[in-house]
């Protein structure tokens, strides 16, 4: 359990505290970034993701609830990391929990980074927006279906990763949730992480925000059911044609 839980901890705070950061820059009021647009959003979370998969690498980077369970669908019981840790029912437990720590303590670092410009005058969607996703049109069955297939591409494609020799690593995570992002993030947000939403919106709700209005919990579950469903499929098919 113990070199599962701290290295996923670390990774999925470095996970969210860049990428909620980078949100943060380009959204929140008088900041460098303020308007840099989606595409640096993106290109934010796939360093992130980067940064993350380098710092939990020991406990095989999972870094998100989808992976952890699209791997045990796989019965890729060996996946990753330096000690090929065998995923079982009790380290998937510590998978997750390190996950959602992890994910809330970096959206707390997030906002004492950003702090200042969490209290000047924007509207509560808007700090909102730097912990959690939301829809542009907000259609809960259709919503769920991008997420479904957002998460899908990133875990089979992971799982792919995992079995063929690369060269490069992390890099390729990174450069594929940047093409997920660019490609599929437009109608949700691509949360493609259950834990990437939900802690972070847990930290929302916690955090002493002026002005930051509703956590949206009536959407809250769509980046957890779907991200889940999408890493269980993608797990399944592979376990069939790999």
């Amino acid at each position: 359990m113990g070199e599962i839980f701290l290295p996923e901890v670390m990774g999925t705070a470095m996970l969210t505290l860049l990428g909620c950061g980078v949100v943060a820059n380009a959204i929140l009021p008088k900041t460098k970034g303020n308007n840099g647009g989606w595409l640096l959003i993106n290109f934010g979370w796939g360093l992130a993701v980067f940064a993350g998969v380098y710092v939990a690498y020991k406990s095989g980077a999972h870094l998100n609830p989808a992976v952890t369970f699209g791997i045990m669908a796989s019965g890729a019981e060996n996946y990753g990391g330096e000690a090929a840790l065998a995923i079982n029912v009790g380290n998937t437990i510590a998978y997750l929990a390190a996950e959602m720590i992890g994910a809330f303590i970096g959206a707390v670092l997030c906002w004492a980074a950003y702090k200042k410009h969490f209290d000047e005058d924007a509207d509560g969607a808007t700090k909102l927006a730097v912990f959690s996703t939301g829809p542009e049109l907000r259609t809960p069955v259709w919503n769920v279906v991008t997420e479904v297939i957002g998460t899908f591409v990133l875990v089979f494609v992971i799982l792919y990763f995992g079995s063929t020799p690369s060269g490069l690593g992390p890099l390729a995570v990174a450069l594929l949730v940047v093409g997920i992002g660019a490609s599929l993030g437009g109608p949700t947000g691509y949360a493609i992480n259950p834990a990437r939403d939900l802690g972070p919106r847990i930290a929302h709700a916690l955090l002493p925000i002026p002005g930051k209005g509703s956590n949206d919990w009536g959407y809250s579950w769509i980046p957890v059911v779907g991200p889940i469903l999408g890493g269980l499929i993608a797990g399944l098919l592979f376990m069939g044609v790999a």
